[in-house]
């Protein structure tokens, strides 16, 4: 009887419970997104007719920055799948209850789908980034020996936190170009335009992704802002865009 209590106690430490603001408790569980060290965190909210359970959108958000693809038919047909009152709904995880004994069920229920949401959307995104990069790379050095200018890829630039150019043609006003694998890697093109605008360096900062599904919708619209220029990478119209670029600057 004793150990059946210690293992008890020793299960329920595991979850780490906090009071927020307006009633909202968070819970730190256990379980932790594959591959990674971070804790799924689920979130307890008071409504009029019961308890909200759901987990912020975290799962959708850190398998978008892993390059995860949300938008996917795979992901659609997960969340199809889901058992009420768990639903999938504007990338958050969530579900409606009306009675607290099923709050402590219903916080794992959530983890769980959480994990397997962020399982389901990047499973495949290793190898598609990797097939890209090879893509826009085979692309750039192409062009780069139409227009007689040198290339350097995976180039530190001269600005803080040793941010990367997968690629860098010319030099006086150089083309940066980054291959926006997932929405990580899109933000850091965007701390790369802000610190070369800050600093008033000479450079344009192209960005190319394979679609918006991955690095998200709403991430690459804002990129728009926050870039010399985003685009979906098209063979075709992406050589004549560098073209475009590159002719100003060809002797």
């Amino acid at each position: 009887m004793e150990t059946v209590e210690n293992l008890k106690r020793a299960i329920c430490s595991l979850f780490e419970v906090h009071a927020d603001e307006r009633g909202v408790r968070r819970i730190i569980t256990p379980l932790e997104y594959t591959g990674s060290n971070d804790n799924i965190v689920v979130r307890v909210r008071p409504i009029k007719d019961g308890f909200s359970i759901d987990e912020n959108g975290d799962a959708a958000f850190y398998a978008s920055l892993n390059g995860g693809d949300i938008d996917s038919d795979v992901v659609a047909r997960w969340g199809e799948e889901l058992q009420d009152p768990l639903k999938f709904t504007d990338e958050i995880i969530h579900a409606t209850i009306t009675e607290e004994r099923f709050l402590a069920p219903y916080v794992f229920r959530v983890a769980e789908a959480a994990q397997q949401l962020y399982s389901v959307s990047t499973a495949r995104a290793d190898r598609r980034s990797s097939d890209f990069k090879e893509r826009v790379g085979m692309m750039v050095l192409q062009i780069a020996k139409e227009v007689n200018l040198q290339l350097r890829s995976d180039v530190e630039l001269p600005i803080a936190g040793g941010l990367k150019a997968d690629h860098l043609l010319g030099e006086t006003e150089p083309l940066i170009i980054v291959a926006a694998t997932s929405a990580a890697r899109l933000l850091e093109a965007e701390v790369i335009f802000m610190q070369y605008r800050a600093e008033r360096k000479a450079g344009f900062i192209l960005v190319v992704a394979e679609d918006q599904a991955s690095v998200g919708k709403k991430q690459f619209e804002r990129a728009q802002y926050y870039t010399s220029k985003s685009v979906i990478y098209e063979p075709s119209a992406f050589r004549q865009y560098i073209g475009s670029i590159l002719r100003p600057n060809i002797q």
